[in-house]
């Protein structure tokens, strides 16, 4: 259980898992190992974890070189770097070419904190959502990144992972019983008034949310979409079948990120009442995570909000415009 854990320490814990039973696992740097919780890993494995320096697109072209020779490179920046700095590298490097190449963006969103708006990246998953075939993937703490990582190590291709690098909010994926399943979203509690789609730290407020409509009794669905793309599409007709309305939850701008992937897949399958919680395409602030959670909007309360919005279209069979 890694209720407590750094999520950076989770991840480079499994990454030296992977390393002692299999020679071809790599790390390259770009100046951020101590940042991104590789640093100890560098001091053992100084053959196996590259530091190119402040090169973040050189990292991404030689992680694809090492691919090319059949080697499993993980490569770790903060969020901003990896999607908007090295963009071209990835598409062109990376993905036209098919590379087996972990993408690991870190502080994404208003986790970067006091590193503020810079480091704030609203439009990762928009990116990265637009490149063919590259997988992007959000766990929501480090439970389910330990409980995924297996899968991630063994998808032959590339994929973005989308990692809060400091204690998650909360755990729910601890128990025994949980099982990852590759692309399929998660039902952490059912309901059938109204469903809220969640990913990364969005799930918390979310989960928050759903006490709060509970209490004015309204049975609210939460759903995590950790895997973005592809998107659990049946996952998200059968819970709006269901419940009639949605409400999306995302620590990301509400253009072209998760909320957007949900309400395609409802415009194409099942048009829908649906509510967008997230940045409302703006850059953040410095600050701390928690408070600008509730200045922007993306708060429990808010998600409450907006359900009660999305049932009353539901009830007044309104359509979008």
């Amino acid at each position: 259980m890694y209720e407590k854990t750094e999520m950076r320490a989770v991840m480079a814990s499994m990454v030296e898992q992977a390393m002692d039973a299999d020679d071809s696992v790599i790390i390259v740097d770009a100046d951020l190992a101590r940042a991104n919780g590789n640093l100890a890993l560098h001091a053992k494995r100084p053959d196996r974890c590259l530091n190119v320096g402040v090169a973040e697109s050189n990292m991404a072209s030689v992680a694809a070189g090492l691919a090319s020779y059949g080697f499993k490179p993980f490569i770790y920046t903060f969020a901003p770097f990896a999607a908007r700095r090295i963009c071209d590298q990835v598409t062109i490097s990376i993905v036209y070419a098919g590379m087996n190449v972990k993408i690991v963006g870190t502080d994404a969103g208003l986790s970067a904190g006091l590193n503020g708006g810079t480091h704030m990246t609203m439009e990762d998953i928009a990116i990265m959502r637009s490149l063919p075939g590259l997988v992007v993937f959000e766990p929501t703490d480090g439970d389910q990144l330990a409980k995924a990582f297996p899968h991630i190590l063994a998808y032959d291709g590339p994929m973005y992972i989308r990692l809060h690098r400091k204690p998650a909010p909360a755990t729910f994926f601890a128990g025994a019983d949980y099982r990852f399943r590759p692309g399929q979203a998660d039902v952490l509690r059912t309901g059938a008034d109204v469903t809220l789609f969640a990913s990364g730290i969005e799930v918390k407020e979310a989960m928050v949310a759903a006490d709060l409509l509970a209490a004015d009794g309204i049975a609210a669905e939460v759903v995590n979409i950790h895997t973005i793309k592809p998107l659990d599409v049946d996952a998200v007709v059968r819970s709006v079948t269901k419940t009639g309305c949605a409400v999306t939850c995302e620590n990301h701008n509400i253009y072209g990120g998760m909320g957007s992937a949900v309400a395609e897949a409802l415009a194409a399958n099942r048009p829908t009442p649906i509510e967008f919680i997230g940045m409302k395409d703006a850059f953040s602030e410095v600050g701390l995570m928690n408070p600008l959670i509730k200045k922007y909007g993306m708060d429990g309360e808010a998600i409450a909000t907006a359900a009660k919005r999305a049932i009353g279209r539901k009830r007044n069979n309104a359509v979008l415009v």
